[in-house]
């Protein structure tokens, strides 16, 4: 999927790290930063995983060490709802319910890095992540009608029993985390939903807009 890595991580950075960085950037010169901004997006988007291989290349000319997972769950709490990219234009009461619950979950999900040692507080947020997987499923179902055509549903459908899939793989995790205590399995799990949560609204954005 990618060149630098074959997890989704790695389709995270340029929305959850790089993007945010630019908009701060605005702030100083707003038509380099503009310009800056359509070069990577442009690179990432013929060569998925450039800009993974260009922040891991600045880690390793650092000489530090970076959980990648758990570094990019930390920073999609504060990169927030600023992504066009992920949000869907329609009005419709179903469209705004599905960014709503996409946000939602990728937000619960990012405390995951400061919840998890504390065993009380995390079982409570695996409890949340639980009901907010659910509420998205049920907002997708609510958009599916609005797609057009049997290929779109398809589609879609597609990239629901893909989420439906790593959200059990994510409970397994969980299940061997309180075996095995190994917090950065959950890391990479989680971020694979997040990803998959993406996947989902590109879909529908793709078939609807």
């Amino acid at each position: 999927m990618t060149m630098g890595d074959d997890s989704p991580v790695s389709s995270l950075v340029l929305p959850v790290l790089i993007r945010p960085v630019l908009s701060q950037l605005d702030k100083e010169d707003v038509a380099a930063t503009q310009t800056l901004r359509a070069a990577l997006t442009k690179v990432e988007a013929a060569n998925p995983g450039f800009t993974y291989d260009l922040v891991m290349g600045l880690v390793r000319k650092a000489d530090v060490s970076v959980n990648m997972h758990e570094s990019l769950l930390r920073l999609q709490g504060s990169a927030g709802d600023n992504d066009a990219e992920y949000r869907l234009s329609r009005t419709e009461e179903p469209f705004q319910e599905l960014n709503k619950k996409s946000s939602s979950l990728k937000r619960i999900l990012s405390r995951i890095p400061d919840e998890i040692t504390d065993r009380k507080t995390f079982l409570e947020t695996i409890k949340e992540i639980a009901s907010a997987i659910k509420k998205l499923l049920d907002a997708v179902q609510g958009v599916s009608a609005y797609i057009p055509g049997s290929h779109g549903k398809q589609a879609l459908d597609h990239r629901r029993r893909d989420f439906v899939k790593y959200s059990k793989k994510f409970s397994n995790t969980l299940k061997e985390y309180f075996k095995e205590g190994q917090a950065s399995a959950v890391f990479v799990s989680a971020t694979y939903l997040i990803y998959y949560t993406n996947m989902i609204m590109i879909t529908v954005k793709s078939k609807c807009e």
